[in-house]
């Protein structure tokens, strides 16, 4: 099989250390951060001259990846609506296990964290809940009860 995992998942952010600690807060490490301007890196992406900061987070467990990227040049695009409803096209949202997600939450309110919904029960299975952390990403989180 040529396909061996899922690496990263790519987010562009205006600023990148309130997202490092919003992240860091859920429970991801910082993994390393640096700054890329080499042209090798314009070739792949096709964006001359870029200029980007880059920290890569991970999961506890080590096995997904979050790559924080914050472009200084060529400065970054913003979308239009940036809080764009659940049922728009694209990438909507990430989603975590977690262990107590009342805790959690109210850690990530202390960086920002804005409620979409409200806390709910699934059946006998989970509690759920979608929050925006910086930037507008659109996070969910999910604690298995019973």
């Amino acid at each position: 099989m040529a396909l061996q995992r899922m690496d990263n998942v790519g987010i562009v952010v205006d600023d990148l250390d309130a997202t490092i600690a919003f992240f860091t807060e859920l429970g991801m490490e910082l993994e390393g951060q640096t700054l890329i301007e080499d042209p090798w890196a314009a070739r792949v992406v096709g964006i001359d001259g870029q200029r980007v900061g880059i920290a890569m987070m991970r999961t506890p467990d080590g096995h997904s990846r979050l790559e924080l990227m914050k472009y200084h040049t060529p400065a970054a695009i913003i979308p239009e609506p940036a809080k764009a409803p659940v049922n728009t096209l694209g990438i909507r949202r990430l989603m975590f296990a977690v262990d107590d997600i009342e805790d959690v939450v109210a850690r990530l309110r202390a960086h920002g964290a804005e409620p979409i919904g409200e806390l709910v029960r699934y059946e006998d299975s989970y509690l759920l809940c979608y929050l925006y952390g910086p930037e507008k990403i659109m996070i969910a989180l999910a604690e298995r009860i019973g």
